[in-house]
């Protein structure tokens, strides 16, 4: 009955609603479950429209109030295309599984839109041993984000946060890190900020430990 309701918090989970607690015991099953976290994934697009409505309306509006059919139109047609680049990915990483299982080799596999705009930056922490490259491009909504990371200090939680010019915050993806395990692991995700509004990014423990920071060298 509990793991029913852990694949039914998918949606709170994406949308950040959840308490402390509760996120950190879904971020267990999300490493177990490969369904949820293909969900997870496909609502970022969706919590991202709702942080930039929620940005974007006037206090004096009533808290009840419906966005516009025009939003709605770009909310279904953004949701539309993250899912077929989901399945893209998705399909791309079974294919590697195939290949390695064959070969009986390590291969790692880089997907990239080969679009121009992007800015990688890439840090590596004396006292703490971990490495980070994280790549942001620009979008009409934001920024798409994807963070590589070295980290064998495992098992841990971990969270990539942005830090805007203004001083504000947002956690952007969390991951699990296996126990003794240096491998690179990489996370696609989304900011509502745009590269040149992000000031730098940290990597933390769930519990707020610093582990690295990269500095944004997008200047604007």
């Amino acid at each position: 009955m509990r793991s029913l309701e852990r694949h039914r918090d998918v949606g709170a989970y994406a949308l950040g609603v959840l308490d402390e607690a509760e996120a950190f015991r879904f971020e267990d099953h999300l490493m177990e479950c490969p369904s949820c976290a293909v969900q997870v994934t496909e609502f970022g697009p969706a919590a991202r429209q709702l942080m930039l409505y929620r940005s974007a309306t006037p206090r004096p509006v009533h808290p009840l109030a419906k966005p516009g059919p025009r939003m709605l139109d770009r909310l279904l047609s953004e949701v539309a295309v993250r899912n077929r680049a989901g399945r893209r990915r998705l399909l791309l990483a079974l294919a590697a599984s195939v290949v390695i299982a064959v070969m009986a080799s390590a291969i790692t596999v880089t997907a990239r839109d080969g679009e121009e705009g992007a800015v990688s930056v890439e840090a590596t922490d004396e006292r703490s041993g971990v490495w980070a490259e994280v790549t942001a491009e620009d979008k009409a909504w934001g920024s798409d984000v994807e963070l590589k990371i070295k980290d064998g200090a495992g098992p841990r939680v971990c969270r990539l946060v942005i830090i805007g010019r203004d001083g504000s915050e947002e956690t952007v993806t969390s991951w699990k890190v296996p126990r003794h395990d240096a491998r690179p692991n990489t996370m696609v995700s989304g900011s509502a900020l745009h590269p040149e509004e992000i000031d730098h990014y940290e990597v933390r423990t769930a519990d707020g430990e610093h582990l690295v920071t990269l500095d944004n060298l997008n200047t604007g």
